[in-house]
């Protein structure tokens, strides 16, 4: 019997780590994209930082050692949910890390519902990963897509941005972001003109871009991410579209995209994130050990978020006494997460950690000091002004 490639990948994984299937360790499992579009951003670095965890518990707990595996899901729903229930059936894995692109996450996250494991979601961005398919068992690190979509809705219309125009990921993800960005900026008085949806991977994104700027809006507003968002911004300076008093605005940046972009063209752009590396000794000593363990990767939110969400589930089954998903799940909820980045971050009912995120601006070529000087901290910006409200994310979790 001939394979198709969703099995293929399966097989392969499995067979990698089957054999030290058993009992006697505790498993962790990062399931995501290491070799296409966001894979910069995750990748085979959230491996690296759930190490780093591990490495900081000791390498074990409740006298069990901590094994981390890892699976490429190729941004493919079927495969995340196959290797993910193959993973809890034959690898015996506790918990799961990252997920990736949005559609993905949201197959991972029914599984670990229903089988009641820890899931550590540092790569979806889908706001109802906290709202409608929330999960007891199911922590959301990193900003989704309401709190980019704030983050950056807000300034522009405050700005000046009337007029929109949306060119969208044709996926969970890309609808997601637009839909919460629309929600955002009706309230301001701003008013969408156009939209165009793009599957993932486009390598011409130019009839998108002419149609919009035939339109001649205030703001073109990318949602969408990865090479397709480094792609469609590289093809906007080719094609001139931002003259005049049309801007560009893109939710979701990180040092990889700024490092593609380059700063010659990425320079004044700003963005929120939680997290970069350069931020206090903490962060920039942290940062000196990933790099060190990736063969010099600058860390993205994605990576420093899966360090410390790994520290916070570790160190609760050691204060718990117990692996058990759901018991680990309350003492998760109920204590603040304390790390190199985050001080007392509160975890919501619904699995929103309470981060506090930082409007970012991309320093100009001669505002940098060497190749890793990225960006400049522009403001800090509370949790709580730019997270949706728990009472409006619909989360059946929520019995307030």
């Amino acid at each position: 019997m001939r394979l198709g490639p969703s099995a293929l990948t399966i097989a392969a994984t499995l067979l990698a780590t089957t054999a030290s299937a058993g009992p006697d360790a505790i498993r962790l499992a990062v399931i995501n994209d290491q070799t296409g579009p966001f894979s910069a951003h995750g990748g085979k670095g959230s491996a690296v930082a759930a190490r780093l965890a591990v490495e900081d518990m000791g390498g074990q707990v409740l006298g069990k050692k901590i094994e981390i595996l890892a699976a490429d899901h190729q941004n493919k729903p079927e495969v995340a949910s196959a290797l993910t229930n193959q993973y809890i059936d034959v690898n015996k894995v506790d918990a799961f890390i990252d997920g990736a692109s949005s559609a993905a996450t949201l197959a991972m996250q029914g599984i670990t519902r229903d089988r009641k494991r820890i899931f550590l979601i540092t790569g979806g961005a889908s706001s109802d990963l906290t709202g409608k398919d929330c999960s007891p068992t199911g922590f959301h690190l990193v900003p989704d897509t309401y709190s980019f979509a704030r983050s950056v809705g807000v300034a522009s219309v405050q700005n000046g941005g009337k007029n929109w125009y949306f060119i969208t990921a044709d996926y969970s993800f890309g609808i997601s972001l637009e839909n919460d960005a629309r929600s955002v900026i009706g309230p301001l008085g701003a008013k969408v003109v156009g939209s165009a949806r793009h599957p993932l991977n486009t390598p011409d994104f130019s009839s998108f871009l002419l149609q919009a700027q035939g339109l001649r809006p205030d703001v073109i507003a990318f949602a969408n991410a990865g090479t397709d968002l480094v792609t469609a911004l590289k093809q906007a300076q080719e094609f001139q579209v931002a003259t005049g008093n049309t801007k560009l605005a893109s939710f979701l940046l990180d040092v990889p995209d700024i490092q593609a972009l380059g700063l010659q063209a990425a320079g004044g752009v700003r963005f929120a994130l939680p997290f970069y590396w350069d931020m206090t000794d903490e962060t920039r000593k942290w940062s000196e050990r990933f790099r060190a363990a990736s063969g010099g990767l600058l860390p993205t939110r994605i990576h420093a978020m899966t360090y410390a969400g790994v520290l916070h589930y570790l160190k609760a089954i050691k204060a718990a006494g117990t692996d058990d998903g759901p018991t680990v799940a309350k003492l998760m909820h109920a204590t603040p997460m304390n790390d190199m980045l985050n001080k007392e971050v509160l975890v919501r009912e619904d699995g929103r950690v309470m981060t506090d995120m930082y409007l970012l601006q991309a320093k100009k070529p001669d505002e940098s000091k060497g190749p890793d000087d990225l960006l400049a901290i522009v403001s800090k910006v509370p949790a709580s002004e730019v997270f949706r409200p728990l009472e409006q994310g619909g989360c059946p979790l929520d019995r307030r």
